[in-house]
């Protein structure tokens, strides 16, 4: 941030004043988000009073008068008191005389508006000697656009943003590729008639050059096809002495990193678990070395990992149940309904189809007593009257048993309920039916 305050400060540098104007400088950063700073002014002229005062925007009216030793304690800084700051010193034996004015000082102030989104085509990765574009995009009409590289106060670049469909954007070509070009880069921007209000910064983006080194391998453990929820880990390993490995998959923009750990048999590798399997997914692994970051080696052999037990590779979390959750619990309703319909119809069928049988034996039964009797009216003259036979219906079973005439029957009425019927044959037949 204070090298943003340093590229802002250029345009309001005018070489003037003698060889004794003091130096002004800010604490921790001329590039202030809210809060406070502090402004050092010094000098190796023996001055012991020092004044500052500011050049351009809102006048700070608690400046006015006010004499400090060396620092002078500023905040909350607010919008108002972005602006160009010098400061001036004087000497004990001639406390009204002033020297020549400090170098400028630009306080910039951040936090104004909402940060932009800082994109790179066609992604951060890039292979040496190629190009690619930084995008800076914002809903706020910004009119300015800074990039800045960190650690870097010459790599501040400006460029006018322009409106598209109703979002502030700036481009930045940055390249051919080259290693002086790698690093964090940071958006800032502000509106017109505000140079020194800028908005929050943007997310850093991390610009890193491929390609420079041999490639490391990639392997998985149990393997690169693993069931729903089963556990994996992926190997980066290589002979060469890598630092750092860096393990990246397609689709995503931050990758993870982990030391290289040197193994018994001689190879440097890191191992990235992924817990439980719940997606699918290419991955690729880089080696990269610690005092230099941001200079990668050529990529891994892409490694596919595939998740048996979801045909989709992708598990829905238990929050958020996607569509095709619903679909499918609702298919297992409709088959279980189904199931249970088909049960209860093949259920009543049966049910009825025993029904009719029993209703037709009886039926038969009925029948077939008459059907097969024959009667003989000789011999019923011959048998001796005092005789009549009876068949006893009890419990769909015939029986026969001889009984006496009616004259001879007692007074009282039997308690048997049985039902009778005289068969006129002379020798007594009964045929005994067993209903099913």
């Amino acid at each position: 941030m204070a090298c943003v305050g340093f590229f802002l400060m250029q345009g309001a540098w005018p070489h003037m004043g003698g060889q004794d104007k003091p130096l002004l400088s800010a604490w921790p950063s001329p590039v202030v988000p809210p809060g406070h700073v502090i402004l050092r002014c010094h000098s190796y002229l023996g001055f012991n009073n020092f004044s500052v005062y500011k050049e351009d925007g809102v006048p700070v009216p608690e400046l006015y008068n006010r004499i400090f030793w060396k620092s002078l304690f500023m905040g909350p800084v607010t919008q108002a008191q972005a602006g160009t700051y010098r400061c001036r010193g004087s000497h004990p034996h001639s406390p009204s005389g002033w020297s020549a004015p400090s170098n400028p000082l630009v306080i910039v102030v951040t936090g104004v508006h909402t940060k932009p989104s800082l994109l790179a085509h066609p992604g951060p990765l890039v292979k040496s000697e190629e190009t690619i574009i930084l995008q800076c995009r914002s809903d706020v009409m910004f009119e300015h656009f800074l990039l800045h590289r960190e650690g870097e106060c010459n790599d501040t670049l400006h460029a006018i943003g322009e409106l598209h469909d109703g979002v502030s954007e700036a481009n930045f070509s940055i390249g051919p590729m080259t290693e002086d070009l790698a690093g964090t880069y940071r958006f800032y921007s502000s509106v017109p008639h505000s140079p020194y209000q800028l908005s929050a910064p943007s997310d850093p983006l991390d610009i890193v050059i491929t390609g420079l080194y041999e490639k490391p391998s990639l392997s998985a453990q149990p393997g690169p096809t693993v069931q729903a929820g089963e556990n994996v880990t992926l190997f980066c390993s290589s002979r060469s002495s890598y630092d750092m490995y860096h393990l990246s998959r397609e689709g995503e923009v931050h990758e993870r990193r982990l030391p290289a750990v040197r193994t018994i048999n001689g190879t440097f590798q890191a191992d990235f678990p992924l817990g439980p399997a719940t997606h699918g997914g290419t991955y690729r692994c880089f080696g990269s070395f610690r005092d230099a970051p941001y200079e990668w080696s050529n990529s891994s052999d892409p490694l596919l990992v595939s998740v048996t037990g979801n045909p989709s590779n992708s598990w829905p979390s238990p929050t958020e149940p996607s569509s095709k959750t619903g679909n499918s619990r609702h298919l297992h309703v409709l088959i279980g309904t189904s199931v249970v319909i088909i049960l209860f119809i093949l259920l009543l069928f049966f049910l009825l189809h025993r029904w009719c049988s029993n209703k037709k034996n009886a039926a038969v039964m009925d029948q077939e007593p008459a059907g097969n009797r024959t009667v003989n009216r000789e011999d019923s003259d011959e048998q001796d009257p005092q005789e009549v036979t009876y068949a006893q219906l009890n419990h769909c079973v015939f029986t026969q048993r001889k009984i006496t005439r009616l004259s001879q029957r007692p007074k009282t009425p039997p308690t048997d309920t049985s039902v009778y019927t005289e068969l006129p044959n002379a020798e007594p037949r009964s045929k005994v039916v067993s209903c099913p």
